[in-house]
């Protein structure tokens, strides 16, 4: 008997995008003549009645792979390349343009917050209703509930409507349920970043538990380090096209390749902003002042990067990040937050800069930046991934090549004997 669990064959997703008309408002004319033409069109469905006002967008164009039982998938890829809509497409929210689709066993799907959740029910009740359309047992659901509300931390609040629950509390309960109630396949996407930094650690490892049960996981994710941690095997897509599948570490290669592939980084308007309420926002960051894609720095030398920001709305307190990504394996070297500064300093107006200095200690090679925006109470503000990057090159130190050394980072130090 076969042990493929997903089966995807020319799988294909297209939208249409409606583009808003010039005209300040609609007329009773043009209403009737758009009903005429949608009536026309499901009379006789091979005239085509072109609209100069839409568009075609294909999320996802003849995409085919297999999935092992057991396997934990990684599915990496720029926003807009199609991974939330292959999610959803797998988990039978939405429907494919065309293609086909084999899948074996129950799925059970977190793709946002409070996805599967009544709001009007008690966090009690929602369990036993999410157990009920994964088709289990009340008995099954029962012997497994002590277990969900453990791992949820949410004991206290399990009686009150999930409408009044925070985003985290919604997020625990929801994968507690996904990932207890026994699915043949668990589904994840990125909603886990809602999460503290240890529940994520103890979602991870559940996961992992999951697979080694023989069970499939399919995890969405920006956190590259994740992936790697989670993931025997990885899809990378680019523009509807699944353009790798296989190991984890080649993908986010081609992954951290791709995403700066062809930039001209002064450019902000081709910033990635990922996640943000965009209170304020990050228009543009430098290195060293320098407008240029093939920065080149050396090891030990002093580095400045500047981010150039506009507050949007009011805010009381900003607190601005720097994450320095390996371009080659996709890993965190080093990061820069604003909030370890003693000085605590804030943007003089809404348009301005902030800027940090630091001594370079990393090692030889490319690197990519990453930065962003929280508020005082930790939420995020912007977020704009792989933004800018920079070669880090050999340095000359006392006459000597200073080159390779074990590590990811070189720390200088003073020498001396007691």
């Amino acid at each position: 008997m076969s042990d493929t669990v997903i089966r995807i064959e020319n799988l294909s997703k297209k939208y249409i995008i409606a583009h808003q008309q010039q005209e300040r408002y609609t007329v009773l004319r043009d209403v009737i003549a758009n009903q005429i033409k949608s009536l026309g069109s499901l009379i006789n469905p091979k005239a085509k009645t072109e609209n100069p006002n839409c568009e075609e967008f294909w999320a996802l164009k003849d995409v085919s792979f297999e999935i092992k039982q057991g396997d934990r998938v990684g599915i990496i890829g720029r926003n807009g390349a199609g991974k939330s809509t292959l999610l959803k497409i797998l988990s039978r929210i939405t429907e494919p343009t065309h293609g086909c689709i084999n899948i074996k066993g129950r799925i059970a799907s977190l793709l946002e917050v409070g996805t599967g959740f009544h709001p009007e029910l008690t966090g009690r009740e929602n369990i036993y209703l999410n157990g009920a359309i994964l088709g289990m047992s009340k008995a099954e659901i029962k012997r497994k509930f002590d277990e969900i509300v453990a791992f949820s931390e949410v004991e206290k609040f399990l009686d009150t409507p999930v409408k009044r629950y925070s985003s985290g509390m919604y997020v625990r309960l929801a994968f507690a349920v996904a990932a207890h109630l026994e699915p043949e396949i668990l589904i994840v996407d990125e909603v886990l970043a809602v999460g503290d930094a240890a529940f994520q650690q103890k979602c991870l490892g559940k996961m992992e538990d999951v697979g080694k049960e023989g069970r499939t996981v399919l995890f969405v994710s920006h956190n590259m380090a994740t992936v790697k941690q989670l993931c025997n095997c990885a899809f990378l897509l680019y523009q509807g096209n699944l353009i790798f599948q296989g190991n984890p570490h080649e993908a986010i290669s081609q992954y951290m390749q791709k995403s700066t592939q062809g930039k001209h980084f002064h450019q902000a308007n081709i910033y990635h902003h990922i996640k943000g309420d965009f209170r304020a926002e990050i228009e543009k960051i430098t290195i060293n002042n320098l407008d240029n894609s093939e920065i080149a720095l050396s090891i030990f030398e002093k580095v400045k990067i500047s981010i150039k920001y506009k507050i949007n709305k009011p805010i009381d307190e900003l607190d601005f990040f720097v994450l320095i990504y390996n371009l080659e394996d996709g890993e965190v070297q080093t990061s820069l937050f604003q909030r370890d500064s003693l000085s605590n300093i804030q943007p003089l107006s809404n348009y301005g800069t902030i800027s940090v200095e630091f001594t370079n200690p990393l090692m030889p090679g490319k690197y990519t930046i990453s930065a962003g925006i929280f508020d005082k109470n930790k939420r995020f503000v912007d977020w704009v991934e792989l933004a800018e990057s920079f070669y880090v090159e050999s340095a000359f130190i006392n006459g000597n090549k200073y080159d390779q050394r074990l590590g990811k980072i070189s720390i200088q130090g003073t020498w001396y004997a007691e």
